[in-house]
């Protein structure tokens, strides 16, 4: 069984803005470069002009050049696509936290169409559809080699509207049908809750365009609760990434000084290189979404919640609150989405979506492909971290973007099929975890680990590895040389 993406789709309503980073509308401009290579352009136009007369049938010019630019754009990394229309519209809906359809994420392994996971709260999600899960039809259609582009389209529709999945479940003889009627699901950002007295948890599901908003409120909550919060557990597992001023945002609330590097990037054109700071104008356009937050956030000992669905803009965070040794970061590695996605809108309904950077932590590390390494490895329970073996990263994606002088993935990235089919047979007959629940066995290490109390290390790590508690906010660290943006 392969279980290596041959590529990576967020579905549905499914998903996210989905381990996507920032989006910067900007019109597309023609920039001076080297000459264009004449003679290729001449057989790209040999092509057009022999699949237009030749063709077993009419093919419309739109649909041609629609497919290049598409190609085109799709063989440079997994992250980087031409948006039509449709595509172009569901995405400005996904930045806004807003989907029609079932709630899966999705991979495309070995001509299949395979569940990551399901978003929690969703049709999928309270269908009973698990990780691991193959969809082998949609709508008795079957996926056998369709791509996963294709997939979504077909789980998308109108609000209320039903689609069949046919579903084979590793372990199990006979294939599941389940009929699932598609929603508008609005995707809770941020949730927030005291986990016993003098400990709160706040949960980032997605960086929104409402983010920073619903983080000021559920802390100002948690404040009036609980005054004197001794721990704080900020937890981003499966948290997919999305908008970049979020990310700077959320770090912004709980480091001390607002001239800190939060995220530095770097790439071909000057505009790539920038250094983004903590300050108001770095994640908001008007007003202050963070004006008057409870003072303890800049102070109150603080656990990251990470796992391998952390991507992008909860990379960010994670990374940025472990270089200023703010937070101790707990959990597993994450998926390692350290790129920069910018929009260059070609008309009003099109545009692409091109990678144009790497994103680096305040101390330079990169994200991309390699993730951020926890501080404490801990596994998602005491029988050890199942879905781990089961996820897909980005060190996995055909195409991937390396990393800067790209070495060997780490270990966990590669797990053996032993592993996977010993995973998914521990898997079978259980529930998905719930976040924030009382079975939540990580929340209950980071729990343990403010009160002083042995952690529950992941398997193979000695205790001896244990590190300490980390210190509050003020290490010293070299900036990247990089420009900061002009301020707005």
């Amino acid at each position: 069984m392969g279980m290596k993406a041959k590529h990576f789709g967020l579905v549905g309503v499914g998903v996210l803005v989905g381990v996507a980073a920032s989006f910067q509308l900007s019109a597309h401009a023609q920039k001076a470069g080297a000459p264009l290579p004449l003679d290729e352009l001449r057989q790209l136009a040999d092509v057009y002009g022999l699949i237009k007369t030749d063709y077993v049938e009419p093919v419309e010019d739109k649909k041609l050049l629609s497919e290049a630019i598409g190609g085109m754009v799709a063989s440079l990394d997994p992250h980087s696509v031409y948006l039509d229309p449709k595509a172009f519209r569901d995405m400005r809906e996904a930045v806004q936290g807003k989907f029609v359809g079932v709630g899966v994420e999705i991979s495309n392994e070995d001509g299949y169409i395979k569940v990551v996971s399901p978003i929690e709260d969703t049709p999928a999600f309270k269908a009973g559809v698990k990780p691991g899960d193959l969809i082998t039809r949609i709508d008795n259609v079957p996926v056998r080699n369709m791509s996963s582009d294709e997939a979504i389209k077909r789980m998308r529709g109108k609000v209320g509207s039903k689609v069949t999945l046919t579903i084979a479940r590793p372990g199990e003889d006979k294939p599941w049908v389940v009929p699932i009627a598609r929603q508008e699901i609005k995707v809770v950002s941020v949730k927030a809750k005291m986990v016993e007295p003098g400990y709160a948890w706040l949960r980032i599901s997605q960086f929104q365009e409402n983010t920073l908003d619903e983080l000021a409120k559920k802390t100002k909550e948690l404040y009036a609760e609980q005054p004197d919060i001794k721990g704080l557990v900020l937890d981003l597992r499966n948290d997919p990434g999305g908008l970049l001023p979020g990310a700077i945002g959320v770090s912004a609330a709980f480091l001390p000084q607002p001239d800190q590097v939060i995220v530095s990037t770097k790439g071909q054109v000057a505009d790539s290189n920038q250094a983004f700071y903590g300050r108001r104008e770095f994640y908001a356009q008007r007003g202050d979404p963070l004006a008057g937050l409870p003072a303890g956030l800049k102070s109150v000992p603080m656990v990251v919640l990470v796992n391998g669905g952390s991507a992008s803009a909860s990379e960010i965070v994670a990374g940025a609150l472990q270089d200023y040794q703010r937070a101790i970061v707990m959990g597993s590695r994450t998926f390692g989405k350290g790129s920069v996605q910018t929009l260059r809108q070609l008309s009003e309904d099109t545009a692409i979506k091109l990678t144009t950077a790497r994103y680096y932590t305040p101390k330079g590390r990169p994200i991309q492909a390699t993730g951020i390494e926890p501080d404490m490895r801990v596994d998602e329970s005491a029988e050890g971290d199942l879905l781990n073996a089961l996820r897909v990263r980005e060190a996995d994606l055909q195409r991937h973007l390396a990393a800067e002088g790209e070495k060997e993935a780490p270990k966990d990235q590669n797990p053996s099929l032993a592993q996977q089919q010993r995973a998914l047979a521990l898997l079978k007959d259980r529930k998905p975890i719930e976040f924030g629940g009382q079975d939540d066995f990580q929340l209950a290490q980071a729990i343990n680990h403010f009160k002083g109390q042995p952690v529950q290390l992941a398997k193979g790590v000695p205790d001896e590895d244990k590190p300490a508690p980390a210190p509050l906010p003020g290490a010293e660290h070299k900036l990247p040389e990089l420009k900061a943006p002009a301020k707005k």
